[in-house]
């Protein structure tokens, strides 16, 4: 009985497709399974990093099975952005029940086509993505996100910014930190979050692709080859993580510190690459800029890679994006929480001479510690000590743009980051130097730091005695990198 059980409930997603698309297993799409996919007039792939509407013409989700489309939910004015749960029984999309309506996160359960919104407010929510744990992470446009939950301090959040939260759309947690939109992408197989923002982070015009972990912390570049554009990534079941150039297609692998370039016909790519259980790819793309996008299927191999694509759904004057498979997937895993509800966090460097831009000769004096006032200018919250081998250990303040400057004797810039990153609140961060990428270690000694202290440097401002030193303002440096 027991076995039984297990696999009638095994078959669910299975008898859920059939019920949905009414095909049997001879009669499927090429991908094997059933596609979730946008549908829209006019589609701008990275209008949201800059606080836009990726869909100024409005948009329908369908499901598409063995080639014929129909919409996924009745009753909105807008359906977008379909992220399909681990079990395949339910469906998260942004939708709007009327054209002037802001942008809302919904469910919709597949057995009995029932619907329930999850998030509400005057702001758009979009891009959502199932997280383990029964909960979700999503973009929302707002205002602000206040740095410090004891003071006035703020700065101007632009456009969207990531949040985490349950399923019932309760205990929201602000997840970036930054004057800068952020757009989830996709929530790969270690529990963290892939997402889109422009590099340099908080200040650059670059479309990148970044990691955080679904509490906030731990923010990092994918790769430290900054660049070209890129967006739309998608994690394959090998662990490469597959994204776009626009014109060409691109791939983050384990072995290499840099992308490595996918030999694909010719074409402009929307991003969201889907791998089919046939081990298919299915791309959005199209000819030219003149084109609206279709939805294709690739049989991907160093072999074919030059060979024509199938198409499975072209629709004139709508672009097809976004696919999703409508299948059950393995569930990433759950990332455990070690913040505390502190309004500080620790950072430990242990050799700032380290950096792709090239190492430093000379080992800096002083490393400064700048912050984002209420009109996004920079803040110097104060200054610490560079060991001779190049160490630092620094207390921070936590849950607002940071960003460091290397100093030399004279209080000359030597080197400093070009856009912000964060640290959340009672995180315990590690950085082996300054943007040296994840192929670099430092040796296997002590830091000199802790050998003279494991007390941090005070620069959160609170202006302790035998911290760090704050000035107002920052000034242009000659010097600086």
């Amino acid at each position: 009985m027991m076995r039984a059980t297990r696999a009638a409930v095994a078959a669910l997603p299975l008898l859920l497709v059939v019920l949905l698309c009414g095909f049997s297993r001879e009669t499927a799409s090429v991908s094997g399974a059933p596609i979730l996919v946008t549908s829209a007039p006019a589609y701008d792939p990275l209008a949201a990093l800059h606080g836009a509407e990726r869909f100024p013409k409005g948009a329908q989700l369908l499901l598409v099975c063995d080639g014929k489309a129909e919409p996924l939910v009745e009753g909105f004015a807008a359906s977008a952005d379909a992220s399909v749960s681990f079990d395949a029984r339910t469906v998260l999309f942004s939708g709007k029940k009327s054209a002037s309506d802001p942008w809302q996160i919904w469910e919709v359960t597949l057995a009995d086509h029932s619907v329930r919104q999850i998030t509400s407010g005057p702001s758009d929510a979009v891009r959502p993505l199932y997280l383990p744990g029964r909960r979700l992470v999503f973009a929302r446009r707002g205002p602000g996100v206040p740095t410090d939950r004891s003071s006035s301090v703020g700065w101007p959040a632009q456009g969207f910014q990531l949040v985490a939260a349950g399923l019932d759309g309760k205990n929201e947690l602000p997840l970036t930190y930054m004057p800068a939109s952020a757009i989830p992408a996709d929530v790969v197989a270690d529990g963290r979050i892939l997402f889109e923002s422009r590099f340099p982070l908080g200040t650059g015009n670059t479309p990148e692709l970044l990691l955080v972990y679904s509490d906030g912390s731990g923010v990092e570049s994918y790769r430290c080859d900054h660049g070209a554009a890129r967006w739309g990534g998608r994690q394959l079941a090998s662990g490469d993580v597959v994204f776009t150039h626009g014109g060409s297609l691109a791939r983050f692998t384990s072995p290499l510190a840099h992308e490595e370039r996918i030999t694909a016909p010719r074409a402009d790519y929307a991003g969201g690459i889907v791998e089919a259980p046939s081990g298919d790819w299915l791309v959005s793309m199209r000819a030219s800029a003149a084109a609206p996008f279709a939805l294709k299927a690739w049989k991907h191999s160093e072999e074919a890679a030059a060979t024509s694509m199938t198409e499975i759904l072209a629709r004139p004057g709508e672009n097809l994006v976004e696919p999703v498979l409508l299948a059950a997937r393995e569930r990433p895993k759950q990332h455990p929480s070690g913040l505390h509800d502190w309004n500080y966090a620790n950072l430990l460097a242990l050799d700032a001479r380290l950096s792709r831009e090239g190492d430093l000769k000379a080992t800096p004096a002083q490393v400064r510690l700048e912050t984002m006032d209420a009109a996004g200018r920079p803040v110097a919250m104060g200054t610490s000590t560079v060991e001779g081998d190049g160490s630092f250990f620094v207390k921070a303040p936590a849950d607002q743009p940071i960003r460091f400057v290397l100093l030399d004797e004279k209080g000359s810039a030597v080197r400093q980051e070009h856009g912000w990153f964060w640290i959340r609140r009672g995180e315990q961060r590690v950085c082996v130097g300054c943007h040296t990428g994840p192929e670099r270690a430092s040796e296997n000694n002590v830091p000199a730091v802790l050998l003279r202290s494991t007390i941090p440097t005070d620069l959160t401002g609170a202006g302790a005695p035998g911290t760090g030193t704050r000035s107002a303002a920052v000034q242009g440096e000659k010097g600086s990198r």
